[in-house]
């Protein structure tokens, strides 16, 4: 007889695990359904192993730079297997922790590859009864988490020894000599920022008119001129025509923005041009879930056309991130339990523009809301104000002064539109303004915030100050 349950996740990423957790504090009876590793490509080979990897290049960059903090480190060297090795450490550390989270909860773990065969029942094939069999599993709700892979070009397949993914990547089998990364979103640009750390020769090329071009352009052009200076080639307009793999290396024709090829000799290349979901052979044209090029189609709440069936994370419409996927999750299981009954559970729709967005290359991005040019676009006056971190006393003494905030604000209303930032640590720094989006402040309320000094964040404060000609410290 097939298990029961309320609800079932298929997949264990961060959207999927912690929607299962948000289930079963519900009193929901939950079960998971994961292929391969609990915690998913997140935590095993995505956003946690790379800030592993981020971060011991971090340090040998310092150290090659201990002279300016009136340091000396002699024969400083890298050990790309050592520092691999760390990297997959941190991975399995946390693996064991959803591991134990599933426990804590008392969530059923299925590892399998799951297929649904109707908007209530599941089947899984693989591990799932520790034979290599098939079980079937029913319950009232099924949330589909099955995430996203990289893309790959059509002249540039994967291989693992020359044409890198993320996943490649991120488990070198050998230190990449002269480095090809192929577009300049997140992924690409933090592999970028590593191995040029590590001692590559690196060019990144990029299709569109600047790198990172989701960011505010204030904030590409500020990190083109800060990846130069680190000795990165930078080709942005450009695009690769071709690839030709040898036993020695590649061979890549590159068309630039004046329209001419060249060619050039490289040992490796990484392709980071974006990620297609995982939504193939999982059931949902038997069930009729609509979905277009794989990606689900939802409403705020997770809910698909079919009743019962839920998504959430990089198989719906993006942004494809590690947070958005676990607070649409939380969402997901909070909207369920009211169906089911729950009336202590309130949920909100996503509101996507209150999502942040974080890039941990040399110097960190991170950004919310909308830009100077797409506040425009939709119609808003604007204020807006910047603040270079050659200001800030703290990123002075830390020896961090290049990078700069930059606030948007509504003229009429007051309302922060948008954040961006680039420099130190502003990955954590974001925060503020995304809870600032989130409690819908105006400029009035981010003027009467104290902030602590002396630390970076008070350029957050300078670069509300100064959208209305209010800046103190330049």
């Amino acid at each position: 007889m097939a298990d029961q349950y309320d609800v079932i996740v298929l997949g264990s990423g961060p959207g999927g695990y912690v929607a299962a957790i948000r289930c079963a504090q519900l009193g929901l009876k939950t079960a998971i359904v994961e292929r391969e590793n609990l915690g998913g490509i997140c935590l095993n080979w995505g956003c946690i192993p790379t800030k592993a990897l981020l971060r011991s290049a971090e340090v040998y960059h310092q150290m090659k730079h201990a002279a300016a903090y009136g340091l000396a480190a002699d024969n400083i060297r890298a050990d790309i297997d050592a520092v691999v090795k760390r990297s997959r450490g941190v991975a399995k550390q946390l693996n064991q922790g959803v591991t134990h989270l599933m426990k804590k909860n008392k969530i059923a773990v299925h590892m399998g590859s799951g297929t649904l065969k109707s908007a209530n029942t599941l089947e899984v094939k693989g591990d799932a009864d520790g034979k290599g069999g098939t079980e079937t599993l029913t319950a009232k709700h099924i949330i589909v988490a099955t995430g996203a892979r990289a893309r790959d070009l059509p002249f540039a397949k994967a291989d693992g020894e020359r044409i890198w993914t993320y996943r490649h990547a991120m488990t070198p089998r050998e230190m990449p000599s002269k480095l090809l990364v192929i577009g300049s979103g997140a992924i690409g640009i933090e592999f970028a920022s590593f191995y040029n750390d590590m001692g590559a020769e690196v060019t990144v090329v990029e299709m569109m008119d600047r790198v990172v071009p989701v960011e505010d352009a204030d904030v590409s052009a500020f990190l083109e001129k800060a990846l130069k200076k680190q000795g990165m080639t930078v080709l942005t307009g450009a695009g690769v025509e071709s690839i030709d793999v040898s036993g020695k290396g590649v061979k890549a024709k590159i068309k630039g923005k004046d329209g001419k090829v060249t060619e050039a000799d490289y040992s490796h290349v990484i392709v980071a041009v974006g990620i297609v979901p995982n939504t193939e052979n999982i059931g949902l044209e038997t069930v009729g879930v609509k979905a277009e090029r794989g990606i689900i189609a939802i409403d705020g709440y997770g809910r698909t056309n079919v009743k019962g069936v839920w998504a959430i994370g990089d198989v719906t419409p993006g942004p494809w991130l590690a947070h958005k996927a676990s607070h649409e999750g939380v969402i997901a299981a909070e909207a369920i339990a009211a169906e089911l009954g729950n009336k202590d559970v309130h949920p909100h729709p996503m509101d996507r523009a209150n999502i942040p967005g974080c890039t941990y290359c040399h110097p960190q991005i991170a950004s919310v809301g909308l830009t100077e040019a797409k506040a425009k676009e939709a119609g808003y006056a604007v204020k807006v104000g910047t603040f270079p971190f050659i200001g800030n006393g703290k990123a002075i003494a830390l020896g961090e002064s290049e990078g700069f905030v930059k606030t948007v604000f509504d003229e009429k209303t007051g309302e922060l539109l948008g954040a961006h930032m680039i420099g130190a640590e502003v990955t954590e720094m974001i925060q503020g303004f995304v809870v600032g989006k989130t409690l819908e402040t105006t400029e009035a309320e981010l003027m009467h915030t104290v902030f602590p000094h002396p630390t970076i964040s008070e350029s957050m404060h300078e670069s509300v100050l100064a959208a209305y000609g209010r800046a103190l410290h330049i």
